[in-house]
């Protein structure tokens, strides 16, 4: 969320930068959703760095540039151009960026946003070359889910047909892409967003206060039970365990099972790892490193069920006020 609103900002201050004139040439050419929220910031924006309107003008040249260098030499020539201008790390920013854009701006964006069930029953009754051809434009991984789920036959062959497409008339993409989106349109709410959900009420939930929480979470509780839970086991997953304090760790490590502990860290990352070693003994945590060892493989439903146990006493001790899970903007504690 916080990428998100850091680049509606940056539009905003692009435009004040530009001036009315060209702001407004450009802000008749973005859609409704992201004119209000740009037109909302710049309305609440009161004052900007120098600096800060330099480095966004910076990149906005950078970035123009760099599309002018893809359209006269492709991706490597911009590349090889751009870290000789900007340096690698400044380069691979700017040629990122500029790929995201580019993928918006393809052919076929409405088969990169479907679903890949409900774009593989779509697909499976037009020609091979057809899917071949949308398959071409689509992001691999989704590409994969839809070729793995297509008949063997029909695999072979559109396999055989993306290799031997070389180039294809801008008229014969843009005429396939006007059907296929009339065909969509029924299935695919393609000007619709994601928002709201269990996810984001995790995300505002866990940047409040815990009396607001509690109170939240207990009148749903008396409402919707289950939903109640759904937001209980997501509002602290078992890797936010290296956000809490030394004695925290300690206080929830005297409670946990080494069994639970084991499994737990099968599928952890490096830094819980660090976290969990580091508040135990030197001979527990050789202990733990010799369980793990020669535990063996474990089922990612058996690793799940373990971290959600400890989960579980993590919250059970915050509520019980033997830990303090850092919320927000609420007050550190004092110990």
């Amino acid at each position: 969320m916080a990428k998100k609103n850091d680049g509606i900002r940056k539009a905003a201050i692009l435009l004040i930068a530009l001036g009315p004139d060209t702001s407004s040439q450009i802000l008749k050419r973005l859609p409704n959703n992201l004119i209000q929220q740009v037109t909302y910031e710049i309305a609440n924006i009161d004052y900007v760095e120098p600096h800060e309107k330099n480095e966004i003008l910076q990149n906005f040249v950078d970035m123009v540039s760099a599309r002018q260098y893809v359209l006269d030499g492709g991706f490597d020539y911009a590349k090889n151009l751009l870290n000789k201008a900007l340096g690698t790390q400044k380069a691979k920013e700017v040629m990122d960026v500029l790929t995201q854009i580019q993928q918006r701006e393809r052919p076929f964006a409405i088969a990169r946003k479907a679903d890949p069930a409900q774009l593989t029953n779509l697909l499976l009754g037009e020609h091979p070359q057809t899917i071949a051809l949308i398959m071409c434009y689509m992001q691999p991984e989704k590409a994969a889910l839809v070729l793995s789920e297509l008949p063997r036959e029909l695999q072979i062959e559109i396999s055989e047909r993306i290799c031997n497409i070389n180039r294809a008339s801008p008229e014969v993409i843009a005429r396939i892409e006007k059907i296929m989106e009339a065909k969509f349109s029924n299935l695919i709410e393609n000007d619709m967003e994601t928002v709201g959900g269990v996810n984001t009420l995790v995300d505002i939930l866990n940047s409040v206060d815990r009396s607001t929480e509690k109170n939240i979470i207990g009148d749903l509780e008396k409402t919707d039970l289950e939903l109640a839970e759904t937001i209980k086991a997501s509002l602290f997953v078992f890797e936010d365990i290296v956000t809490l304090d030394k004695g925290s760790v300690q206080r929830i490590l005297r409670e946990v099972s080494n069994e639970d502990l084991a499994i737990a860290l099968k599928g952890a990352s490096e830094e819980v790892y660090t976290t969990i070693f580091s508040n135990m003994s030197q001979r527990a945590a050789e202990m733990l490193k010799e369980d793990i060892k020669f535990m063996g493989p474990v089922r990612i439903s058996t690793v799940e069920e373990s971290q959600q146990k400890i989960v579980g006493v993590i919250r059970r001790l915050e509520e019980a006020g033997e830990i303090v899970i850092a919320r927000g903007d609420q007050d550190g504690v004092i110990v």
